[in-house]
């Protein structure tokens, strides 16, 4: 059990919470009929077999660079309370889980399933070739929508679009804020990111253009959308507020509060936007 736990706080588990509620919100506002709870339960257990995939694959290609950052020297991972070789087999297994999932979900889910795969694997490994790795997550993000869409219709319509690049430019904008922590290792290193290539101060004006651009994608969704009503668009007013306050918090001349912005704040965005379309697809 102690390397169980070793293993699920490696690989961040709980922060499953990032992409889980954007894509039931997805699913409310997809559905042309209630989809049968197996469908659901199939769609969810997708999702964090992706999300465990994608983690794992970072641990594993980012172990040497992880090694000798003073943040993550002292995961479970590197200090070897968990080999490395349980974190490759997780990457592994969980990559053919979702392969599996998507299979029994539909011809078409199966089809694109290895293109997530080579996303997340390639996710990692992007950071020694370009400054906008952030970009390769995005895609990532951007696909939930777009796979929910073909999980449950067999199709993609112009509202998984749009909820596809409001996710995208969500998780480029907070991935860009999370690599500020690095900032001076990645220089050090010849790691590669945006704030490497463009500084602190312009890098934190690149995540708020990002997030505006989340705001109006979600604004335009529920202007396109034939059963959205008041409830959604109050509730935005209300997510705008925690991506505002978000973006209070980091600043070019003070980033020590950058774990309180990423991990607790933006993590509450997708939980607010889940709530927001439950209670308009409710009332």
């Amino acid at each position: 059990m102690r390397k169980v736990k070793a293993l699920l706080d490696v690989i961040k588990f709980e922060h499953t919470i990032f992409a889980l509620p954007f894509a039931l919100a997805s699913l409310l506002l997809l559905i042309n009929k209630p989809p049968s709870p197996t469908k659901v339960f199939l769609i969810v257990l997708a999702l964090i077999f992706a999300r465990t995939a994608g983690m794992a694959f970072n641990r594993w290609l980012d172990y040497d660079i992880d090694r000798k950052n003073p943040r993550t020297k002292n995961w479970a991972h590197i200090r070897g309370e968990i080999s490395l070789e349980a974190v490759k087999l997780t990457a592994i297994l969980s990559s053919a889980a979702f392969i599996l999932t998507s299979a029994l979900i539909n011809t078409l889910a199966f089809i694109l399933s290895p293109i997530v795969i080579f996303l997340l694997w390639f996710y990692p490994l992007a950071k020694r070739i370009t400054y906008t790795p952030h970009a390769i997550l995005a895609v990532v993000y951007f696909l939930i929508p777009v796979a929910v869409d073909v999980a449950v219709n067999e199709r993609v319509s112009p509202i998984a679009l749009l909820l596809g690049l409001a996710m995208a430019s969500w998780v480029f904008g907070f991935d860009i804020l999370y690599a500020l922590q690095d900032y001076e290792f990645d220089k050090k290193h010849g790691v590669k990111s945006l704030p490497v290539k463009l500084g602190i101060a312009n890098s934190i004006k690149v995540a708020r253009i990002a997030h505006i651009i989340t705001f109006l994608s979600l604004l335009l969704v529920g202007y396109l959308h034939s059963k959205m009503g008041l409830i959604y668009f109050l509730g935005l007013l209300l997510l705008a507020a925690f991506l505002v306050y978000e973006h209070s918090l980091v600043k070019p001349t003070d980033l020590s509060k950058i774990n309180k912005a990423f991990f607790t704040v933006n993590g509450w965005v997708s939980v607010i936007y889940l709530l927001v379309v439950f209670l308009d697809y409710l009332f």
